[in-house]
């Protein structure tokens, strides 16, 4: 048998990967994290399977279902909201697997920033305006930041950030990007983005915490931080320029 961590996208039914949806279709055992993982796609779970909802356990409780599942030959389904590779707790449960030696498989998934990105129809790398994305978030209860990983650090590049978690230290966060962002540097803050009842917020640094306090904004939300969500001033992407030449365009075409 084998765990497949899989990435269950953002919250939109449609936006989890094919490969996801049928490792889901063909495991007799699932252990899914909350509310964070729509119910539609826990319903794409066989017949009879055995269904968890792990929120209420710690990891041992978790690990122990699994190896309860190994010892019954089942494959299974551990579901995670958005990409198992950030903000998933998914290592630490590796780490246990491969100490008890129970075989293990990743399968990505549509992270929140980037289905963000599409509801806003904005790309967050312009040319000459931001070509770095950060993907970040700020110091909480259940985890610190390492040293050289604060805000202050990070806004020296002044890339666009997507801060997670985070949106109880919006009033932090501002205080401590404007000095290298500026006041009127867009914010956009999305609510439950892709889920059926999603929200944006827009604003700039002076501006959106009022604006997110009306809204009433206290958890699942995303911030955004850059010159690209709030900008036509850009210069075009040599990609599809008529006269630069690239391995994939031949000399001729590239001198029309």
């Amino acid at each position: 048998m084998t765990v497949y961590f899989i990435g269950a996208g953002p919250g939109a039914l449609d936006l989890i990967t094919v490969r996801g949806l049928k490792l889901i279709q063909k495991c007799e055992t699932c252990l899914y994290a909350g509310s964070l993982v729509p119910t539609g796609i826990i319903q794409e779970c066989p017949d009879g399977a055995n269904i968890m909802d792990t929120a209420s356990m710690h990891l041992d409780e978790i690990i122990s279902h699994i190896k309860t599942a190994h010892e019954l030959g089942h494959d299974i389904a551990r579901i995670h909201s958005g990409d198992p590779s950030i903000y998933g707790a998914t290592s630490e449960q590796m780490r246990k697997l491969d100490k008890i030696g129970i075989d293990y498989e990743v399968c990505p998934g549509v992270s929140a920033y980037t289905a963000m990105a599409a509801s806003m129809k904005k790309e967050l790398t312009l040319a000459d305006v931001s070509q770095t994305v950060i993907i970040t978030r700020t110091s909480v209860r259940s985890s610190g930041m390492p040293s050289g990983e604060q805000l202050t650090q990070l806004a020296k590049s002044r890339a666009t950030l997507a801060i997670h978690l985070s949106i109880n230290n919006l009033k932090k966060i501002i205080k401590e990007l404007t000095p290298y962002y500026g006041q009127d540097c867009p914010v956009a803050v999305g609510y439950r983005v892709s889920w059926d009842d999603e929200k944006f917020i827009y604003g700039t640094l002076s501006d959106i915490r009022e604006k997110v306090k009306i809204a009433n904004f206290t958890r699942t939300a995303l911030i955004m931080v850059g010159k690209v969500l709030d900008t036509n001033d850009f210069n075009d992407s040599k990609l599809y320029d008529k006269n630069h030449w690239h391995i994939c365009r031949d000399e001729q075409q590239s001198s029309y």
